[in-house]
C-alpha cells in the first residue's frame, strides 16, 4: 500500500483521492446533505469523549469531526464555491478582527466586556441588523437554543437583577402550570409546561450554569443508576427488576448514590 503523506495536507489528498474518479464509490455518493447525520453523530461522539475527559479518545473524535468537516469543504470545491484553505482564511480573519483586544489596540478586562464588544463588532459587520436574536441555529435542541436566545436577549439589557427575581418568576410560572393541570387544560398545560422549561433555562443562565450540560449529565447519572440496580437485582437475588417492589428498588437507587456511583 502507497503510503500517504503526513499533516493537513496530507489529509486533504486523502480526501481528494476518495472523491477522485478511481477513488472510495460510497465517499464519490456523498453529498452535504447526507453528511449531516455524519457530522451530528461524531460531534457527539467528540462531547462524549470530552465528558469523559479521556484524551486518547478525544484525540480521535477530534479527527471524525475534522474529517467531516473537510469532507464538506471538498463537496464545495468541486462546486467552485470554496475549498478547505478558504475556509481556514475565513475564520482566520474573522477571529483576528473580533479579537481586537488581542490583535489590537483595545484594552478589555473581563470576559463580559469580550462578549460585549463581540456583540458591537457582528453588528458593525452588518449582522443582527434586524434582532439581536437573529443567528441562533432553529435546528438546535430546544434547551440549548433556550438558553442561547436568552443570553441574547441578555446582552441586549432584556434580564433581571438578582438571582431571587428570576426564581419568583420561577415560582410564578409554576404556580400557572398548577392551575392549568387541575383545570384539565391540555393546551394550557402545554404553554405553562412550556414557560416553566424557559424560565428554569433562564435561571440557570443567570447564576452561569449551561442547562444542555446539566441535563445531559443527570440523564448520564441516571442511566448508570438504574443500570447499577438492574445489576444488583439480578446478581443479588436472581430476578428482573421489574419483579422487585418499589420499595426494593428505592433502597438499590440509594445504594448506588451513597457509594457516588455515575
Amino acid at each position: 500500500m502507497k503510503r500517504q503523506p503526513s499533516g493537513f495536507k496530507g489529509l486533504v489528498g486523502i480526501m481528494d483521492a476518495l472523491r477522485s474518479e478511481r477513488g472510495c464509490p460510497w465517499d464519490k455518493e456523498q453529498s452535504a446533505h447526507t453528511l449531516i447525520a455524519y457530522l451530528i453523530e461524531e460531534t457527539h461522539e467528540l462531547i462524549e469523549a470530552v465528558e469523559e475527559e479521556n484524551p486518547d479518545k478525544i484525540r480521535e473524535e477530534l479527527g471524525d469531526v475534522l474529517f467531516q468537516l473537510l469532507f464538506l469543504a471538498r463537496i464545495e470545491q468541486e462546486k467552485g464555491t470554496f475549498d478547505i484553505y478558504d475556509v481556514i482564511d475565513g475564520i482566520s480573519d474573522k477571529m483576528v478582527t473580533r479579537h481586537p483586544h488581542v490583535f489590537g489596540e483595545v484594552v478589555c478586562e473581563t470576559a463580559s466586556e469580550v462578549l460585549k464588544q463581540w456583540d458591537a463588532i457582528k453588528k458593525s459587520e452588518g449582522r443582527h441588523e434586524e434582532s439581536s436574536l437573529n443567528g441562533v441555529p432553529k435546528t438546535l435542541p430546544s434547551l440549548l437554543r433556550a438558553f442561547m436566545i436568552s443570553d441574547r436577549a441578555s446582552r441586549a439589557g432584556f434580564d433581571w437583577n438578582k438571582t431571587g427575581e428570576v426564581l419568583e418568576k420561577l415560582d410564578e410560572e409554576l404556580a400557572e402550570f398548577k392551575e392549568a393541570v387541575s383545570l384539565n387544560d391540555t393546551a394550557k398545560i402545554e404553554d405553562e409546561l412550556g414557560d416553566i422549561l424557559f424560565t428554569i433555562v433562564n435561571a440557570a443562565r443567570f447564576i452561569q450554569v449551561n442547562p444542555e450540560d446539566a441535563l445531559r449529565k443527570t440523564i448520564n447519572r441516571f442511566i448508570g443508576r438504574f443500570q447499577h440496580m438492574e445489576q444488583s437485582a439480578k446478581s443479588r437475588n436472581n430476578k428482573p427488576l421489574s419483579a422487585m417492589t418499589i420499595a426494593e428498588m428505592d433502597a438499590l437507587w440509594e445504594e448506588a448514590k451513597r457509594e457516588g456511583l455515575f
